[in-house]
């Protein structure tokens, strides 16, 4: 190569090398360029990058701002610190989801925008969470055909639904239930309710379920968030894999479901606590039963938007939990209950005293919360499952409990899971009789029309099982 070749090549590459640190500069710039916060001289230390733990969401902290502070003013503080908002709350003034670039720990991030103290009111990770250990694994039963007695539904399995009628039936003790033959004479439910499913998704499809679930309606616009697009929401939320369709895949959120509102009198497998109401599934655990707080939190935030505009979500019910304590889910469940919806939560499968133990969501001291432990079908408190005189309210039946599951199947399935699906029921019963009542006095019923029980007394705050008919006034 001769002499003029080379320089003309090493010009070249120098050209090359100015232009590459030009454009990396201006991308910094992109970044770095923003307004000074309100008080950038107090914001921490820049966190350390660490290893990060497998958390399945894009944002690793929940951050709330403090009242007055405008979303552009908090993506001033979280660019300044390369942050990104990846979603807002809506429904809770503040209330952020927050990525970071760095790929620092969550709680290397939440400690930083704690110490901003002027501005936020609170900063945690994003908590995971994950279905109950189940008090024993879901199974298939005996699906024989079996007449039921006169004056009761045709649904062929109703014999074995000795939650809703225990004649003493496989070892049960007689009227060891929630009563409901009695409430139904009264009311079997409401189409005009909807009680939102908090969980795995539901099977739609089920042939004892597709007639009871929600589908938005014509009038109602789909569902649109600022940050994270709109959605599809034609029978429901999903908040798991960027999907639209909340189709359950792990079976749980069908089981609840099914306990709540399979439809009654229709000649096919089992009862629901409603023969006529509206499921709403919120899918936000996956098919292994994992999810996060912020997923949570983003389902509840949906279902608040759709109460506000016209759907009359009445009911959340939540079948899960944690012992992680999220002040984030907490002000979300708060914000559910000034949207007139009542928040029914299991009250956890460890054998143990929630008072000491907590267990989250069910141990929020929250008006719209009713936290329910799981009774046998001899009225006694299950051995797994926890109680609290202070922060559990209620029994409910909770063990050998049959309901729907994916596929169009049946299965028996034990845990606090399954007895906070029939106080939600027994909730939306309430309100089918009653359309105008208060979520505050909708609680109040819950909790007042119980029978008493010596197995419940200095466990549970009401001391009783609920009692469908005493509930709906009959």
């Amino acid at each position: 190569m001769n002499r003029n070749n080379i320089w003309i090549h090493l010009c070249i590459a120098v050209v090359l090398v100015t232009l590459a640190a030009v454009i990396g500069q201006i991308e910094r710039w992109k970044v770095a360029l923003v307004d000074p916060p309100m008080n950038a001289g107090k914001l921490a230390p820049k966190k350390v990058a660490v290893d990060k733990p497998l958390v399945k969401t894009n944002g690793e902290v929940l951050v709330r701002f403090r009242p007055g502070i405008t979303l552009d003013e908090i993506r001033r503080v979280t660019g300044l610190n390369h942050d990104a908002v990846v979603d807002e709350v809506e429904a809770v003034k503040g209330l952020v989801e927050i990525d970071d670039l760095d790929n620092a720990s969550p709680e290397a991030v939440a400690e930083q925008y704690s110490q901003i103290s002027d501005e936020v009111l609170y900063a945690e990770p994003n908590f995971a969470i994950q279905l109950d250990e189940p008090a024993e694994a879901p199974s298939v039963i005996d699906l024989l055909h079996r007449e039921p007695p006169v004056s009761m539904p045709n649904d062929p399995q109703f014999a074995q639904q000795w939650a809703l009628n225990n004649s003493g039936q496989d070892g049960g003790k007689a009227h060891a239930d929630i009563s409901a033959l009695s409430a139904w004479a009264k009311t079997k439910g409401s189409s005009d309710v909807v009680v939102a499913v908090l969980d795995s998704g539901v099977d739609y499809t089920h042939s004892d379920l597709r007639s009871n679930i929600w589908f938005r309606p014509d009038n109602l616009p789909a569902y649109v968030d600022d940050e994270l697009g709109t959605f599809n929401d034609e029978r429901g939320f999903n908040e798991t894999d960027n999907s639209t369709d909340p189709m359950d895949d792990n079976g749980h959120g069908t089981h609840c479901a099914g306990i709540i509102g399979a439809e009654g009198d229709n000649n096919e497998g089992i009862a629901g606590v409603n023969w006529n109401i509206e499921i709403m599934p919120l899918k936000f655990l996956g098919r292994g039963g994992f999810g996060t707080t912020a997923d949570a939190i983003k389902a509840i935030n949906y279902a608040i938007d759709r109460k506000e505009k016209g759907v009359n979500i009445r009911v959340i019910n939540a079948s899960w939990g944690s012992t992680s304590n999220s002040r984030a889910l907490q002000d979300t469940i708060r914000a559910a209950g000034e949207a007139g919806i009542l928040f029914v939560a299991a009250a956890g499968n460890n054998g143990s005293d929630n008072d000491k133990r907590p267990h989250y969501p069910s141990n929020y001291d929250l008006p719209n919360v009713v936290s329910v432990a799981a009774l046998d079908r001899n009225d006694n408190l299950t051995s797994f499952s926890n109680w609290g005189l202070k922060r559990v309210h209620v029994a409910a039946p909770g063990k050998d409990i049959l309901s729907t599951w994916l596929g169009d199947d049946y299965r028996e399935a034990s845990g606090t899971s399954m007895a906070a699906p029939y106080v939600s029921g027994v909730a939306a019963l309430i309100v089918a009789s009653d359309p105008n009542i208060t979520v505050e006095k909708l609680r109040e019923r819950l909790l007042r029309s119980v029978d008493t029980l010596d197995s419940l007394k200095g466990r549970v705050a009401s001391g009783g099982r609920i009692n469908a008919a005493k509930a709906v006034g009959n």
